[in-house]
């Protein structure tokens, strides 16, 4: 499972800290969450499942997203048109859920059984519980597989097991028939867990995941369920795609496409960019900015993943921040922020003006190591894994983390023309926006007409979210609570820096997900 989508999911756990604030932030949050189930039916040769929506907890929307969280750590674009609305497409409309996750429903074995699951472009595998789960609570309240009442049923009986940083999913692998709207993908592996070590899996409200992204990141290469899709012949376009409506009073609450595109649901063409890197759907993207100004960071490019697993959209530290300076949100105030500020800002500046690397001038000040940079993961699952680890050690690296980000905020405003006393004062205040453990930042939701935009170049062509699109309502009235849809995500060179495109850029963005090409297109959502 994607583990960046796990680490914005670890900031996410923090807001049930028992904290007073957090509290009163969680009750409104609750309110906000809704859930997808699909309900087959056709139409113009494409296969349609309807959403229902019922509100649920912060909770439950936390649960579900740990689940499923594992293992996630620019060239030119084309424009090419698909098979629209074909009469092998797929469609299967999908459900709001707190604009937070897309569920569907899928039957497996004959007569199939049925069963709530993630589509998540972040994983591979697919798994439910299973009827010999004996021993985990959360068995007892989902939907189990019983292989003995499937004629398809094939055994496999090979052990498997998929680890989260809350617990662990284990059980063995079994084959047979899956149902996906009306499309049977024949002789299908999957998992059949015996055991989910996590409270996590208890509270969530669905069964299982349905992992969309490539064979390369499947737990023990099995050949995910669209692969299968394809190779046998049940769609002509090896395409799939996602509309995700961002209304959470909508009825609809979006649709995933397999096997073509529906041209109801976006404008004008899609920009296309290959992907950069099989596994994830990664992709390279260009410079980043807030209103007009650039923010320098993704200048030379940045990797980015395009995933439905992940509700929110996360970046590096350094532009979080300086996006919830420009939006008013309300971080946690860093002391080793401030204090780096105090006593090396000034020295930060006169390095970098006279010619010092960037990438040394923390390792100058003797606040870094290895140049100025943090040992380096080998992949964003190492980063997720260790996080636990190296909290007890975790104080040892905010110097460094605070320098690195500083000079990054310096470089920004030299190419402002600020002076060295605006600059300063600017990278204190900057100091205060630092994203909260929890990773989200509340704001004043009267405040959201004045905000910038936020703009991600992708193919060299601009793609912009407004306030409405990136900021998160829940509740009306003196009880509304506005969130930032931006958490921070830190991946150190070569692999980062790394951006998380999750459903609050996918809904604005009609996305689709070309295997036979292997790129990634997006046009505005209708």
């Amino acid at each position: 499972m994607s583990a960046l989508d796990f680490y914005t999911l670890l900031r996410l756990n923090s807001i049930l800290h028992p904290r007073m604030g957090n509290k009163i932030l969680l009750k409104a949050f609750c309110l906000w969450a809704l859930t997808y189930f699909l309900l087959p039916a056709s139409s113009n040769g494409l296969v349609r499942i309807g959403l229902k929506k019922r509100h649920l907890d912060l909770q439950t929307i936390k649960d579900a997203r740990i689940a499923r969280q594992e293992g996630k750590a620019g060239v030119g674009a084309s424009s090419r048109v698909h098979d629209l609305g074909s009469s092998d497409g797929d469609i299967i409309p999908l459900k709001n859920y707190l604009d937070a996750q897309y569920l569907g429903e899928i039957g497996i074995g004959s007569p199939p059984q049925n069963f709530t699951v993630i589509f998540d472009t972040g994983s591979s595998n697919l798994w439910v519980p299973s009827s010999k789960c004996y021993f985990s609570i959360a068995c007892y309240f989902h939907s189990k597989y019983k292989s003995s009442r499937s004629s398809t049923y094939t055994k496999n009986g090979n052990f498997c097991e998929i680890h989260y940083g809350s617990g662990s999913v284990s059980g063995f692998f079994s084959q047979d028939n899956v149902q996906v709207g009306d499309l049977v993908v024949k002789d299908q592996v999957f998992v059949e867990a015996t055991k989910e070590g996590s409270l996590s899996f208890l509270l969530g409200k669905f069964d299982g995941i349905l992992g969309l992204g490539f064979q390369e990141i499947s737990v023990e290469n099995v050949v995910p369920l669209w692969y299968n899709m394809m190779q046998q012949d049940l769609v002509d376009d090896e395409v799939f795609s996602f509309w995700l409506n961002r209304n959470p009073e909508a009825k609809d609450g979006g649709e995933l496409v397999f096997g073509g595109v529906d041209p109801k649901h976006f404008k004008g063409k899609h920009t296309y960019v290959p992907v950069t890197q099989k596994g994830y759907w990664q992709i390279n993207m260009g410079d980043f900015l807030i209103g007009k100004h650039s923010t320098g960071l993704c200048e030379g490019g940045c990797a980015a993943i395009v995933d439905s697993g992940t509700s929110l959209l996360a970046g590096p530290t350094p532009i979080i921040t300086e996006i919830n300076h420009a939006i008013g949100a309300e971080g946690l105030v860093s002391a080793e922020c401030k204090e780096v500020v105090s006593h090396y800002g000034d020295l930060i500046w006169e390095l970098i003006i006279s010619g010092v690397q960037p990438s040394k001038v923390c390792a100058q000040l003797g606040l870094c190591i290895f140049n100025g940079a943090k040992s380096a993961s080998t992949g964003i699952e190492s980063v997720v894994e260790k996080e636990n680890k190296e909290k007890s050690s975790a104080g040892n690296d905010l110097p460094c983390t605070a320098c690195q980000m500083l000079v990054i905020w310096v470089q920004n405003q030299l190419r402002e023309k600020a002076t060295k006393e605006t600059a300063i004062n600017y990278l204190d205040k900057l100091c205060e926006s630092l994203p909260s453990p929890m990773g989200q930042s509340s704001i004043d939701c009267n405040s959201i007409s004045t905000m910038p935009n936020i703009t991600f170049t992708i193919g060299d062509k601009p793609f912009s979210l407004t306030p409405e699109q990136y900021i998160l309502k829940t509740g009306e009235g003196i009880a509304q609570v506005c969130i930032s849809g931006f958490v921070a995500l830190d991946v150190p060179p070569p692999r980062g820096p790394l951006w998380i495109l999750g459903d609050v850029f996918m809904g604005a963005y009609h996305t689709i997900f070309d295997y036979g090409n292997l790129e990634v297109g997006f046009a505005e959502a209708a």
